[in-house]
Formats: C-alpha cells, structure tokens, sequence
C-alpha cells in the first residue's frame, strides 16, 4: 500500500469534547419558537412552499476576459450573466424535503469559446422521530467557470456529493451524532490550463466521517463541534493522495436572525501519503456572515482558511487566507451604495527536489468593487457595480489585473 491507494480505513472515533465559548448578543435575542425551514417562502401551496429569484447581473463590460498579464494584451468583452433561482419545501408529517435549483446562462459578444450554461441542483430530506433525527442530501454541479483563485481558465467540471447525517437527541437542546459524506469532481478531458489537463492533475474523490455534537443556543442560533477523518483519492495523480484530521467548532445563525449566516474556525492535519510533499498542520476557518442595522445598513464578512489543491505537481497545494468584507447603505429613500473589499494569500508548498521558478512562492489577489442601487418595492432592485481585481506573483504569468462594470436586476417572487 506504498501508493495509500486502498487504505485501512479505520472507523474507531476518537470521542472529541470542546467547550465552545460564545456569547450571544441581545439584538440576536430570538422568538422562542423554532421557525419551520420554510419560513423564507415567498409562494405557498398547500405542503409545498416556494422562493424564486430572477437576476440578470455583470451587464457590462469585462476588461480582462482571460485574466491575462499586461504583456499578453487583455481583452475585453461585453458580458452578461442570467441567473434564475428556486428553492422548494415540502413538509409531509415529520418529514421535510428541501429542493434548489440554479441556472447561470453566460453571454459573451466576442468570444463564444466563454459562454456557458451552468446548473446546480440539490435535494435533501429530514426526519425527526421523538429522540432521533435523520438527514441526507445530494447534490450536482455542472459548471464551466473558473474554480478559484489559481486556475485563470473557465473550466468545464462536474462536482457530485452525497451526505448524511443521524443524530441522538441527548438532552432537550443537545444532540449527539455522526455524519458522513463522499464527494467527486471532474474536469472535463478538454479543460487545460498553461499546458496542464486539469483532468489528470485534479479529478478526486473525497469521503470521510465525523462526530457532531450540536446544541442548540437559541431558536435562531446553534452551536456545534465536530472531529474527523477524510481521504482524498486522485484518479490519474496518485502521488497527490492524502488523508486529513478536522477538528473544528461553529456557530449558525438562521437566516431571519440580524445576524445571519455560518462561522467555523478549526484546526487541520492535512498529511499527504508521500513524504515529498510537506504536510499541513494548523488553523482553518470559514466565515460567512452578515448583520442588518437598524433596517438600512447590511454588512457583510468572509474569511477562509484552507488547503486548496493546484494544477502544478511540482507545488501540489496551496493555504489560502483571506477576507472579505461589504457595506451597503440605504441613503435616500428607494436609493442605496455598496462597497466591498478583499485580500487573499495564497501560499505555495513545493515538492521536495523539484525545479519551480520561485521556492514556496506566495501570490496576493485584492479586490475592489463599488455599487449603487434603486429598490422598486421590496421584491425589485436595479444596480451599477464596478469590480476591481488584481493578481501578484513571483511568476508574470500568473499576474493579471481587471475591471468589469456593469448593471444588474433582480427580482424575487
């Protein structure tokens, strides 16, 4: 098992306890009952409840289309991204079944080769009996747009998971469980980048367990703490396979709280199975939050933390840190103004022995926007977004810098 190819996969658990230490602040005080999964519908019938969007945003000009460096000449384009969106309910006793379905259609005038059709669809169920609590999901990504940071090129990649979780109700707003999960991506065999197939270098499966504890703080707030094992396993890259150990705790926040959205900061032993690769042991997070102020201001933060996986073999992976944060204003009546900025650090780990042109070369990306709105009621807003981004290396063709600018409209139903 030189390769960790079929590993042993041990299922002992070790028990994992932490006392997750948070207060909670009295403008997040909440209803004392637990509000259903539906309770953001906008269109009910019957069992079934349903909340749709329509958006057509980026209705403008992007002037780096490639995200290519100053010396190869950008070009630019006029775009357009159409976007329709639902998400469904259905409650049948104790059960719910929860349903999204997203469509991006990208328009470019010039270049054909960047349109795309994109679609995300998910479905998940829940049953609760008197102490017991079932939950499983699914869901299918099918996208050609660029995967992160790194890779400048769209590309066409398909991303499928499967999860489920049981939980043990073990005091009245504790519960103990355990969780599990198997995830796949996969390039498309014509998706390169500088020369790279993405498909032999990134095609993965991923699986793993974990122990949950979760305690409910509030109606709107939850607390929960998990430990972990997961492996991943490369198609055509094997020498890339590796196991991991995530201990980590978070705290939820229900979206109709004032404060809405997810926060996980944790610790991570990321160990890849051949010893030419340097491991990674230390902190990650992800932060997505927002807060709504007195009904006319909405702020809004993201930080991540992470492994993140390269197309290079010789630099296999990458720790990317960064943060993000927005403001939007209401100023005047229907009128508003939005501004968002952000850094992220990508920091490179090299290979043992291998010729790279900058030794654990570490790359910046900053962004930049500015915006402002006109609300036509509660359910229509009309925008003008100017988006600033802007890449640094070690290595020039991977700097790049890009303006896109351009209106949006958005209508909920």
């Amino acid at each position: 098992m030189a390769n960790g190819r079929s590993p042993r996969r041990s299922r002992t658990w070790l028990a994992a306890l932490a006392a997750i230490l948070l207060c909670a602040s009295p403008a997040v005080a909440q209803n004392p009952t637990v509000p259903d999964p539906d309770a953001e519908a906008t269109m009910r019938f019957g069992p079934l409840a349903l909340k749709s969007t329509l958006a057509l945003s980026n209705l403008g000009i992007d002037t780096n289309v490639f995200n290519q460096a100053d010396a190869d000449r950008p070009q630019s384009d006029f775009t357009m991204t159409f976007t329709p969106a639902t998400n469904l309910w259905l409650r049948m006793g104790r059960t719910w079944i929860s349903g999204t379905i997203d469509v991006d259609w990208v328009y470019y005038n010039k270049f054909a080769s960047e349109r795309s059709a994109n679609t995300n669809f998910g479905v998940g169920v829940s049953h609760t009996f008197n102490r017991l609590a079932l939950k499983g999901g699914a869901s299918r990504l099918s996208t050609r747009d660029r995967p992160g940071y790194e890779i400048d090129a769209r590309s066409r990649r398909l991303e499928t998971s499967l999860d489920g979780e049981v939980g043990m109700r073990a005091r009245a707003k504790t519960q103990i469980g355990a969780r599990a999960w198997r995830r796949k991506i996969a390039f498309d065999q014509a998706a390169v980048f500088l020369g790279t197939p993405l498909a032999r270098e990134l095609d993965r499966t991923s699986s793993g367990g974990a122990l949950v504890v979760r305690h409910d703080l509030t109606p709107l707030t939850s607390l929960s703490f998990e430990a972990g094992r997961e492996y991943e396993r490369f198609a055509s890259s094997s020498l890339r396979d590796s196991n991991s150990t995530r201990v980590a705790g978070a705290v939820r926040f229900q979206p109709l709280a004032l404060i809405s959205g997810d926060a996980l900061v944790g610790y991570r032993n990321f160990t890849p199975l051949l010893g030419d690769v340097p491991p990674y042991r230390g902190a990650i997070a992800a932060v997505n939050l927002s807060y709504r102020l007195l009904g006319t201001t909405r702020l809004g933060v993201q930080t991540r933390r992470d492994v993140q996986h390269s197309f290079d073999f010789n630099q296999p992976y990458y720790l990317e840190t960064g943060v993000s944060g927005s403001v939007q204003q209401q100023v005047y009546g229907p009128f508003d103004v939005l501004a968002g900025i952000g850094v992220w650090r990508l920091g490179y780990r090299d290979r043992a022995g291998a010729v790279v042109q900058e030794l654990n070369r570490t790359d910046r990306v900053r962004t930049f926007s500015l915006g402002t709105g006109y609300r036509l009621g509660t359910d229509k807003r009309i925008g003008f977004t100017i988006d600033h981004q802007k890449r640094t290396s070690g290595v020039e063709r991977h700097q790049y810098e890009g303006l896109r600018m351009g209106m949006s409209i958005t209508y909920e139903t």
